[in-house]
């Protein structure tokens, strides 16, 4: 649903490019920027005049705002690099970024960098955000703001104490262990991944860039973190922390549970699985077995040895396993890139 009016400022510089879409210069690096808009007619602006020359090209996604941001875009801008895509209904950011991944993926893309149009991202990152994916090192890299004291001077205090939180909780539902700061938005990834992604059922609001490192997780993609600073300006954001963390913590915890059984019953079997099985039942019979005899005691009567260690030490045995279980866990975390191999698919299919 990508549009142009025939009369805009957009149109004419686009049709005076057309004589340049041959040019080797322009398909070099392969990196398209997907752009969600909504409620950003303030910034997005600024966000394509930053974009750097070596970006080949721009789709803003106008999901369903209010601002018409898409018609804005076309009676402003003059970058011949920028294309505009209208969702007739909001998506939120996870649908509007998918529906940016499939039209650059159709016009050609290799790489795929979604930025934010409220300008809080800065593009002098996006070298170090693909270099990981052009040297075959990872499938995807996201932003982190954890990696040093100095980033998160700009970030408030509250979201530094929630994004910590959210990302431990991310670690666990995704089996990324490697990774921190999972809701970073500044993200790139291969178009041959994005493909296999936008297969799958992803969430499209807010949980959009957990989720996804989530389905990452079950294709065992490579994801890389890049260190960057926080950036805020006066941008105003969408979301109530109130109201997203119920949904939040049900959303990790399908998440995770969905992993363990696909990673460690289906896919495979293996030590982490008896691990995981032996230290859940020795763990919950020695809970079980403490809270009956506290709940069926005489008050005055004291705990023997033997109850004391019928209850403890199958706990104990039972922690030890389960934190045996999750070392292994950490230890998995893919190391491999899957989309070298996607791409060699692709070309003996086309032979």
């Amino acid at each position: 649903m990508s549009s142009i009016k025939s009369d805009t400022p957009l149109a004419r510089a686009r049709r005076k490019a057309d004589g340049r879409q041959n040019d080797p210069r322009l398909s070099e690096s392969g990196v398209w920027l997907i752009v969600p808009c909504y409620k950003v007619k303030a910034h997005i602006s600024r966000v394509i005049a930053r974009a750097p020359d070596w970006i080949e090209g721009i789709v803003c996604v106008d999901d369903a705002c209010p601002e018409n941001s898409g018609d804005f875009i076309e009676e402003t801008n003059t970058d011949p690099r920028v294309r505009v895509v209208r969702l007739p209904q909001n998506r939120g950011v996870g649908g509007a970024t998918l529906a940016g991944y499939a039209e650059a993926d159709r016009l050609g893309a290799r790489i795929l960098v979604k930025v934010d149009g409220d300008d809080q991202m800065d593009l002098s990152y996006l070298a170090q955000l693909v270099a990981p994916i052009l040297l075959g090192e990872a499938d995807y890299a996201k932003g982190n703001r954890f990696t040093s004291i100095s980033h998160l001077q700009a970030m408030p205090a509250l979201r530094v104490f929630g994004n910590g939180a959210l990302s431990f909780a991310a670690k666990v539902s995704t089996g990324y262990w490697n990774v921190f700061d999972p809701t970073n938005g500044f993200t790139a990834i291969e178009s041959s991944v994005a493909r296999l992604v936008m297969e799958r059922s992803v969430s499209q609001r807010f949980f959009f860039e957990t989720d996804l490192l989530y389905h990452l997780g079950t294709l065992r993609a490579v994801v890389r973190d890049v260190p960057m600073p926080a950036r805020y300006g006066d941008e105003v954001s969408n979301i109530r922390i109130s109201a997203i963390i119920g949904p939040f913590a049900g959303k990790h915890l399908t998440n995770f549970i969905n992993r363990i059984l696909g990673q460690y019953f289906v896919r495979d079997f293996n030590a982490a699985t008896i691990e995981f099985l032996v230290g859940l039942a020795l763990f919950g019979f020695g809970m079980v077995y403490g809270l009956h005899w506290l709940a069926t005691r005489n008050v005055h009567q004291a705990a023997s040895a033997g109850v004391v260690m019928t209850a403890a030490l199958p706990v104990i045995i039972g922690v030890q396993l389960l934190l045996q279980a999750m070392n292994y866990d950490v230890l998995s975390v893919p190391t491999r890139a899957i989309h070298p191999y996607l791409r060699a698919i692709e070309r003996l299919e086309t032979t």
